[in-house]
């Protein structure tokens, strides 16, 4: 059975591994990504376009100058993209995500099973949970990257618009990245986090191991000869 400490520290390592599962799973579930807003003109008027999406869904609603400006409209992301280098790498970043969120659940599973056994020298123990943890925070942060770069210089949301609303100019675009974007972010922390409590941990157990060799190591030698 495990030590006290060994307990704590790995189920300590066990939250925050959970953490990273479940807030992956929230953005993956939430829009909240980017909001474009687009200033365009059609052949009748002008206006904005202002589109919010995330990895699966979105909406967007349209504000005209004059005319008859349409409704808001729902949409599936990868469902309006069709065959397009933007949904491409839009599907790539969704990948790099699941895989960011597989890694975190194995990271969950390892630092559990490590709070209530020893499997200390082979994979299962502290070098299982540095490598998904390793994992996953490069994982996330490419999810990220490839994101804004789709976004920024591949045109994303420039390429929803056009989808969603034909035969407009689109002038000019700002983007702004809501909270479900920034929360990758908060998954590498934890990553971060997880891989530090094991190695305080580790820390501690060799300080232990040295502490019960000293008094061997300085005891007189007629002692230990005795």
């Amino acid at each position: 059975m495990p030590t006290t400490q060994k307990t704590l520290m790995f189920l300590s390592g066990f939250l925050t591994s959970l953490g990273s599962v479940v807030v992956i799973c929230s953005i993956l579930g939430t829009k909240a990504w980017v909001t474009s807003t687009i200033f365009f003109t059609d052949p009748i008027s002008n206006g904005t376009i202002v589109i919010t999406y995330g990895l699966f869904r979105g909406m967007s609603s349209q504000v005209l100058s004059e005319g008859l400006q349409e409704l808001d409209k729902n949409f599936e992301v990868l469902g309006i993209l069709g065959d397009s280098s933007q949904k491409t790498l839009h599907l790539v970043a969704i990948l790099f995500l699941v895989l960011s969120l597989g890694t975190s659940v194995l990271s969950s599973i390892f630092t559990f099973y490590n709070s209530v056994s020893n499997p200390y020298q082979t994979f299962l123990g502290p070098v299982g949970v540095y490598t998904w943890n390793g994992l996953s925070a490069p994982f996330v942060f490419l999810t990220m990257v490839l994101f804004v770069g789709n976004t920024e210089s591949n045109h994303l949301s420039e390429e929803l618009s056009h989808k969603l609303y034909t035969e407009i100019t689109i002038k000019t675009t700002t983007h702004s990245y809501g909270y479900s974007f920034w929360l990758i972010l908060l998954v590498i922390l934890l990553n971060i986090a997880t891989v530090v409590i094991i190695i305080f941990y580790q820390k501690a157990r060799y300080q232990q191991k040295q502490e019960q060799r000293k008094p061997v190591e300085y005891a007189p030698r007629d002692g230990i000869l005795f």
